[in-house]
């Protein structure tokens, strides 16, 4: 599905799926980040807290690609790992949709069930 057509409303609720999903995860990581630094006691904590935040840096970056081409990618890989809903998808072509699903199932028993 790499060369398939966005339309303008489906762009919208791409965006803010995509976004919705960001916001979740790096809200996420917050928490772990406040956590980990309220029990940081020792220097060693504190670089702890700097390379999980340094992990998480990478894998976000990897992740969230809005190029067109690898949404159906993207969206399947944040339901697999639970970002994201097939509702949050609403409105986009079903052939988008199952395309997405089918490769979130793919990689586990995901939350598509269609």
């Amino acid at each position: 599905m790499n060369g398939t057509k966005w339309s303008k409303t489906e762009k919208q609720i791409a965006r803010q799926a995509y976004e919705a999903a960001y916001t979740r995860e790096c809200a996420e990581i917050g928490k772990t980040v406040r956590k980990m630094a309220a029990t940081a006691s020792d220097p060693s904590g504190l670089w702890e807290l700097h390379d999980y935040l340094t992990k998480r840096r990478r894998e976000i970056d990897e992740k969230y690609d809005y190029r067109y081409s690898q949404l159906t990618l993207v969206f399947a890989r944040l339901i697999y790992e639970g970002w994201l809903k097939p509702e949050d998808l609403a409105g986009i072509s079903k052939d988008k949709l199952q395309e997405i699903c089918r490769i979130a199932e793919f990689a586990s028993s995901s939350q598509c069930g269609q």
